[in-house]
């Protein structure tokens, strides 16, 4: 695993040029207080990747270990959760083998800025975006991921929520009505100009007139998707999934709606392929409704509704790209890629109207 783990730190870490050398001090003094050890003569480097919280690889007690700290700057309600983060992590990964352990959570401002928490490592490999150079010659990986990803979400549904001691996490009953009124809300707060503010209300009123079936809550990650899946690279099974500050309790279709608003076909609409977020448009990659029907065959849920909680899991996705426009805006984050994301996030909306007239495509 040696060599894995040096590809890794090659390939997706940086210099972690956007922290001061005093703020490392603090934590490493922090930390000696709780008797743990970070190694400063080792060099502290930032995760390539993501859109939003910000990873650090650091030495703690002579083993790799992950550093997660939200973004800086005006957070949008319930995002970069690091004690919820934190809790699921320190109890899930007793009940799954690809849950990293959640080692430590610090809400103290005063030791690097914002709350943040220390995070068990595991190497492997990620595969970002549309980019397949990874794989490349393995002509079955396209097939071999779609059943990973559909095996590995229905396995996290499968756990029980109070034996992993996780039963008070959330508030599963009502969670699509409050997902629809959340998400509502939160757009109203990041939506500029009138007609993008009547295409927020067209999508949230064409919601509340559906009809969930309700079902018994599970574990949800609520962010499902491939690069958030770190994976052995001989096999391809996972060996940690990541990003869990949104993880709750509720309707474990939406986990599926969520993983298929990431599905982009070759036919899709161009937003869906300006998302890049999975590369499931290369040959060999299952469609989204062979996916829903793998799902459906290993867990056994009806998708009756799948249609409706699709629209909410793209009414989402448009929202959370407004979001992070915004936070460009504002100075939180300086990575011009969020320049776009205002347009994108306003198309992915649109989207979700067309899917909901059956007029998608």
């Amino acid at each position: 695993m040696e060599v894995v783990r040096s590809k890794l730190v090659s390939a997706d870490l940086m210099p972690a040029a956007d922290s001061a050398q005093s703020g490392w001090e603090r934590l490493a003094r922090y930390l000696n207080g709780f008797g743990m050890s970070l190694d400063l003569s080792q060099p502290i480097r930032r995760f390539a990747g993501g859109l939003a919280n910000r990873n650090y690889l650091v030495v703690l007690d002579g083993q790799p270990t992950v550093l997660r700290r939200p973004p800086d700057g005006e957070l949008p309600p319930g995002a970069h959760d690091m004690e919820r983060e934190h809790r699921i992590l320190s109890r899930l990964s007793n009940a799954l083998p690809f849950v990293p352990r959640g080692l430590h959570y610090c809400d103290d401002r005063s030791v690097i800025g914002v709350p943040f928490q220390l995070i068990e490592y595991r190497p492997g490999l990620v595969i970002r975006g549309t980019d397949l150079s990874q794989l490349e010659g393995r002509e079955g990986a396209p097939d071999a991921l779609s059943e990973m990803l559909v095996a590995t979400l229905a396995a996290l549904h499968g756990v029980d929520a109070r034996e992993a001691g996780l039963e008070d996490l959330g508030r599963p009953e009502g969670f699509i009505g409050r997902a629809i009124a959340g998400w509502s809300r939160r757009g109203v707060l990041v939506a500029d100009g009138a007609a993008l503010q009547a295409l927020l209300q067209d999508n949230s009123r064409w919601l509340l007139r559906q009809t969930f079936r309700v079902r018994p809550p599970t574990l949800l990650h609520c962010d499902f998707k491939l690069d958030n899946l770190i994976l052995e690279p001989r096999t391809l099974a996972p060996v940690a999934l990541v990003d869990w500050d949104m993880g709750t309790q509720g309707d474990p279709l939406f986990d599926l709606a969520t993983l298929l608003s990431y599905w982009a076909e070759p036919n899709d609409p161009p937003a869906l392929h300006r998302l890049q977020q999975m590369p499931t448009v290369n040959s060999g990659f299952w469609r989204r409704a062979r996916v829903a029907e793998r799902y459906a065959a290993l867990t056994g849920t009806d998708l009756d509704d799948l249609l409706a909680m699709r629209v909410l899991a793209l009414f989402k996705l448009g929202i959370v790209f407004l979001q992070l426009h915004r936070q460009w805006l504002n100075g939180a984050v300086k990575d011009d890629r969020y320049a776009d994301f205002a347009a994108l996030g306003e198309d992915i909306l649109l989207i979700a109207r067309d899917v909901s007239n059956g007029s998608e495509g």
